[in-house]
């Protein structure tokens, strides 16, 4: 079971329901705020970090930033910039455990990070 936690700023609710219905009983989701959510992967009782906020890396990513490193962070999209699945794919193969993006993003980054998180 991966377990998943959802912190960032925006669209808590939507990204925890899209990531169960994209990875069923493989998935345990659970909200949290972001330093309560960092904290969690950082000490092992969950496997990775996702949020969303305005701009892709602030409010989405500095708790993560501060208490997991930069190397395990990434920013998946920003305003005006649309994710790319290949930048996803890698990061993930990179080893990222926590994930950052836009609220208006996580419909087309989500299919595609749960996806390559299950191959691992």
């Amino acid at each position: 079971m991966t377990k998943i936690v959802v912190g960032g700023q925006v669209e808590k609710q939507e990204i925890a329901k899209l990531i169960k219905e994209i990875g069923g009983n493989e998935v345990e989701v659970d909200i949290k705020s972001d330093i309560q959510a960092a904290n969690l992967v950082k000490t092992g009782k969950a496997d990775y970090y996702v949020g969303a906020c305005h701009t892709g890396g602030g409010g989405a990513l500095s708790m993560a930033i501060a208490l997991l490193t930069r190397d395990k962070c990434v920013t998946l999209s920003m305003p005006g910039r649309v994710p790319k699945e290949s930048e996803i794919i890698k990061a993930v193969e990179e080893g990222k455990v926590a994930f950052g993006f836009t609220g208006d993003h996580y419909k087309v980054i989500l299919p595609i990070l749960i996806r390559e998180i299950l191959k691992k």
